[in-house]
C-alpha cells in the first residue's frame, strides 16, 4: 500500500478529477435531501429500503449536520403555515435577501424549537443512532467529512469540503426556500407564492419544480408538464427498479371521457380529487380565452382597465393586495362576461372548500354550477361545463 501523500491525497487526482469528484459528492447530498428528507420523510410519498435510508441519514450527517427529525419538522411547518407569520423561512415574512443569505440560520433556529419538533416530527427515526450520534454530535460529522476529504484529495480536499458545505445553504436554503417563493413561473394557482424555476434540475434534483410540489405535496414526482424534468423522480424510478424504493403516490392528470355528458357522483368525486387541475384548466380554457375576446372587442379607453384581469380573476384571495383588489373591482365593471367568469370561479372555489356538506348537496351544487355556466351564453364557459361532466375516476 503506497504511503499517504498529504499534498495529493490517496486518490492523487488531477485538478479536473478533483472538481468532478466534488460535484459528484454534492450531487449525492442533493439526492439525499430530495429523495430521503423531502419526499420520503416529510411527505411519505415513497418508502425506502432501511439500508438505503440509513445511508442517506449518515451521508447528511457527514455533509450537512442536518438531523432528520429537525429538517422534517421545519418543512412540515412550512407547509402548514406557508407564507404566514409562522412560516419558518418565507421571503414574504423575512424578505428575499434574508432568506437567500441566512436561510440555514432560519432553519437551524426553527429546528431548535421544541414545540415544532413535538408537533411536526412524528414518524421520523428516533433510534439510538439518531439521538446519541446524529443529533447529539451534529457538527462532528462535518468535521469527520473534512478529515475524509483531506485524506482523499490532499490539500484540495479543503476546497472540496468547502464546496460541500456551501451547496445546501446556497441551493436548497437559498434558491428553493427563497427564489422558489419569489420568482418563476406557475402551473397552478396555489394560495402561496410558490414558483417553478428552471434550469436548476442537476443542481437541486427536481426541487426547482416548487409550485408543482405545493400543488401536490404528497406526490413523489414533481414534474407535470412535458418540458419539465424531475431528476429526483428519475433516481426514484431507478431505485424502485432495484427494489430499494416503493412509490406510494404520484399525481396523475385527470381522466376525461368525452362521451360522458351528465354530472353524477363519479363526476363529483373525480372533480374534487382533481380540483387543482380543474382550477388550472379553468384559468387556461375560460379566463384566458374570454379575456382575449373581451380585449379584442373593448373600446380603446377601457382596455387598460380590463388588461390586468387576466391574472387577477383566478389569483388566490389572500395573495391580492389592496391595489389589486381595487383594480379587479374596477376592471370587472367594464366587462359583464369577465364579471360572470369571476363569479363562477369563486363559486367553484367555494364548492371545493366546502367541508361540511354531504355528497348529495355537493353534487347538487356542481350540477347547478354547470347549468349556470351553460346558460351564460359564453362559449368558453359552456364548453368547460361540458368538459367537467366527462371527469371520471380511474378504474
Amino acid at each position: 500500500m503506497p504511503p499517504l501523500n498529504f499534498v495529493d491525497g490517496l486518490l492523487d487526482l488531477p485538478w479536473w478529477g478533483t472538481l468532478l469528484a466534488a460535484l459528484c459528492l454534492t450531487h449525492v447530498t442533493i439526492i439525499s435531501v430530495t429523495v430521503y428528507l423531502h419526499r420520503h420523510q416529510a411527505h411519505r410519498a415513497l418508502s425506502l429500503h432501511p439500508a438505503l435510508a440509513h445511508f442517506f441519514r449518515a451521508w447528511l450527517w457527514l455533509t450537512t449536520g442536518i438531523g432528520t427529525r429537525g429538517w422534517t419538522a421545519v418543512h412540515r411547518k412550512h407547509h402548514a403555515f406557508v407564507e404566514q407569520q409562522q412560516d419558518p423561512h418565507s421571503p414574504s415574512v423575512y424578505g428575499i435577501r434574508k432568506v437567500l443569505a441566512e436561510g440555514v440560520e432560519l432553519y437551524r433556529e426553527e429546528a431548535r424549537n421544541p414545540e415544532t419538533l413535538a408537533k411536526y416530527s412524528h414518524g421520523t427515526p428516533n433510534d439510538w443512532l439518531e439521538r446519541q450520534i446524529y443529533e447529539r454530535y451534529a457538527w462532528h460529522g462535518i468535521g469527520l467529512m473534512l478529515v475524509i476529504d483531506l485524506a482523499l484529495f490532499g490539500c484540495l480536499g479543503l476546497t472540496v469540503w468547502a464546496v460541500q458545505m456551501m451547496w445546501i445553504p446556497i441551493f436548497a436554503a437559498g434558491v428553493i426556500n427563497g427564489l422558489a417563493h419569489w420568482w418563476g413561473y406557475r402551473n397552478f394557482e396555489t394560495p402561496d407564492r410558490s414558483t417553478n424555476l428552471t434550469p436548476w434540475g442537476l443542481l437541486v434534483g427536481g426541487e426547482e419544480l416548487h409550485n408543482n410540489h405545493h400543488a401536490f405535496a404528497s406526490s413523489a414526482r414533481f414534474s407535470l408538464q412535458p418540458w419539465e424534468f424531475d431528476l429526483g423522480w428519475a433516481y426514484i424510478c431507478v431505485l424502485e427498479a432495484l427494489g430499494l424504493a416503493s412509490v406510494k403516490k404520484v399525481v396523475a392528470p385527470p381522466l376525461i371521457d368525452t362521451r360522458k355528458c351528465h354530472v353524477d357522483l363519479d363526476t363529483l368525486r373525480a372533480v374534487v380529487a382533481s380540483h387543482v387541475h380543474v382550477l388550472a384548466d379553468y384559468a387556461h380554457r375560460v379566463v384566458h380565452r374570454v379575456h382575449r375576446d373581451e380585449i379584442a372587442r373593448a373600446p380603446q379607453d377601457t382596455r387598460c382597465a380590463i388588461k390586468p384581469l387576466k391574472r387577477l380573476i383566478y389569483r388566490a384571495e389572500r395573495r391580492l393586495d389592496e391595489q389589486e383588489r381595487a383594480c379587479l373591482a374596477a376592471g370587472l365593471t367594464h366587462s359583464r362576461a369577465l364579471a360572470t367568469v369571476y363569479d363562477l370561479h369563486r363559486q367553484l372555489l367555494a364548492l371545493f372548500n366546502e367541508r361540511q356538506a354531504s355528497q348529495d348537496r355537493l353534487l347538487d351544487a356542481l350540477q347547478e354550477w354547470c347549468r349556470q355556466a351553460e346558460e351564460t351564453g359564453i362559449a368558453a364557459l359552456s364548453e368547460f361545463a361540458q368538459r367537467l361532466a366527462g371527469y371520471r375516476l380511474a378504474a
